[in-house]
This record gives C-alpha cells, sequence and structure tokens, in this order.
C-alpha cells in the first residue's frame, strides 16, 4: 500500500509515520508539508522519494494509493473530500470537520466515491477501551455509566510538544468528538438527550477553555463530560466506566478496576499503539474492501450532536466559537 502523509512535521503528524515504520507491506511515497525547510528534511529522513507543498500534485501521482491527512482541523473537510475526489481512500486526523454542513458534505462524498473514508477516532482502537468493548459485545459487561475528564493547559496557541501552532484547537469540535463517540461506541446506543455549558471564549484564541456535557441514551445510560484548556495538570483524559459487573478507570493505555487493581490489556492487539491500530484498520479496510471501523459515515451522528451543542452554547452566551 502506497501512502500519501500530509501534515508530517506536525507533532502528531510525527506520530503516524513512527507508527507506520511497525507495520510491513507499507511504503510512504509522498509527504506534503505547509513549509519547505521542515517538508523537505522529514522526506529524506524517511527516505521518502517525493515531497512537496501542494496536495493535489501528491494525489496526482501514480504511485499513491490512499493518503493520510494529519493537517490543520479547518482543512481537514476539504482536504478529505480533494482525496476522495482523486480517487484515492482517506484517512482524516479527527475531527472531520469543524461544522455540520461540511461534515454531511463528506459523508456525501464519501457515499458517492465508493473508496474508503475513516476517521482517527483512537479512542476506539486503545487497549483499555477495546477491551470494554469485547466484554459489552460478549454480554459480559453493561456500560450504565461514563465520567469523563479531559484536561489540558492551552492558554497560548501551542501543540502538545509546546511548539506554536498556526491553527486553534478547539475544545468541542476536537476533544468532545472523541468522548461523545466513545460513549455511543461502549453503549451501542445514540444519544437522546444531551446539555452543554460553556465558559467564556477567549479574547485572542476565540474558543471556550472550559465546557461540560452531560448525555443521556434512550435506554438511561449517563455520560458526564468535562473539558477544559485551562488545567495546568496533569494532562491528558481520564475514563470511568460504570457497569453492572465492575467499575473500570482509564488513562491513555493504563486501565485499573474501580478499586485500583491493575488490568493487564497488553494482549488486547497486536500492539498498544492507538495510532498504529488505527493505521491497521484503515489497510485492512482497503485490502478487505469493507467499511472501516470510524468511518465517516459512522462519525456523522457524533457530528451532529456536537451541532446541537454548539447551538446550545451559542444561545446561552450569544457568541459562536
Amino acid at each position: 500500500m502506497r501512502l500519501l502523509v500530509a501534515g508530517a512535521t506536525g507533532a502528531f503528524g510525527r506520530k503516524h509515520m513512527d507508527a507506520l515504520d511497525n507495520i510491513d507491506g507499507v511504503e510512504v511515497t509522498s509527504i506534503i508539508g505547509r513549509s519547505t525547510e521542515p517538508t523537505e528534511k522529514m522526506a529524506e529522513r524517511r527516505n521518502v522519494a517525493h515531497w512537496g507543498l501542494d496536495l493535489a500534485e501528491g494525489l496526482a501521482r501514480d504511485d499513491v494509493d490512499a493518503a493520510i491527512l494529519v493537517t490543520p482541523t479547518q482543512q481537514h473537510a476539504a482536504q478529505a473530500i480533494q482525496v476522495l475526489e482523486a480517487g484515492k481512500h482517506c484517512f482524516v486526523e479527527i475531527p472531520m470537520a469543524d461544522n455540520i454542513e461540511d461534515s454531511r458534505r463528506l459523508v456525501e462524498v464519501a457515499n458517492k466515491s465508493g473508496l474508503k473514508a475513516m476517521v482517527g477516532h483512537v479512542r476506539r482502537f486503545n487497549p483499555p477501551h477495546q477491551w470494554i468493548q469485547n466484554k459489552v459485545k460478549a454480554d459480559e459487561l453493561d456500560v450504565q455509566a461514563m465520567q469523563i475528564r479531559t484536561m489540558f493547559f492551552r492558554r497560548t496557541n501551542t501543540n502538545a510538544l509546546g511548539e506554536t501552532r498556526s491553527w486553534v484547537d478547539h475544545l468541542l469540535w476536537h476533544h468532545s468528538a472523541h468522548s461523545i463517540d466513545l460513549f455511543m461506541y461502549q453503549t451501542q446506543e445514540s444519544i437522546s438527550d444531551v446539555y452543554a455549558i460553556a465558559g467564556p471564549v477567549h479574547p485572542d484564541l476565540g474558543i471556550y477553555m472550559d465546557m461540560g456535557i452531560v448525555m443521556r441514551t434512550p435506554s438511561g445510560k449517563v455520560c458526564n463530560l468535562s473539558l477544559s484548556f485551562n488545567n495546568e495538570g496533569p494532562l491528558g483524559t481520564n475514563f470511568r466506566y460504570i457497569c453492572d459487573n465492575g467499575t473500570y478507570t482509564a488513562y491513555y493505555d493504563d486501565m485499573k478496576t474501580g478499586t485500583g487493581e491493575v488490568v493487564d490489556v497488553s494482549g488486547i492487539d497486536v500492539s498498544t499503539n492507538g495510532i498504529e491500530l488505527m493505521q491497521r484498520e484503515f489497510l485492512s479496510a482497503i485490502k478487505e474492501d469493507r467499511e472501516p471501523n470510524g468511518s465517516v459515515q459512522q462519525i456523522l451522528t457524533t457530528h451532529e450532536v456536537m451541532e446541537k451543542i454548539e447551538q446550545m452554547v451559542t444561545e446561552q452566551i450569544g457568541m459562536k466559537a
């Protein structure tokens, strides 16, 4: 499988490149970036034959079968559509769009193309969450409630490595998408009720810095989601699953019972690297000609919930972030 990677020099793009090194039968044949020097250096270091600053140029190449987009959020939908319309399979990092109109347009194009289009919802693949999903499918667990806290420190426009960003991250259209999707995925239900509040919009970044979201499924399962860009540490997302048969906590690749006993999830999949596991799923779906886990079609429901939240908080504070 010959891949184009756009955004490979960014913080998360580098993680994707490292993960691809662990997968046999894959070759990165083109790297597309935003500036010359880092893109050229990445191509030289990775021994990639082609690099450039124009996505269309890369997609026009005969040695590109699919594209992985690890670019700024605001470009995701337009670039994913561009990939599909160029006749290439597409993996786009979360979120697939930052508004409902672009989300629906992307799904429409994907449906017409007949190509594989997958979104990087890594929580579906992280071993602790896979462990819960396996138990749910085997009727060994029933998730009754989830409590999720997503905490970062983003008062300046920097990425996960502390480097200056050229675009602005978003609590709702990026970080809440992880948890909204995961709640529906693990309960195997849709969200029937949602209520949300947001703190003030940051005067420079133009985004909500704090949010609280409560969701409920038709059967009464509840999720409490708290998000902040004002948290000075520790950083990341903590999950608590309250089930009919036990309580479990997850933080990145670590999992424990509610009483603190470690749950071994090291053998859940061929790797503990969620990014690698997403890529493996994307490539397998192409080879097996099936819908990938986390397809744009599956994720549209999550974006419809986020649109409801957007409307709700906009009415509350009179400003759209």
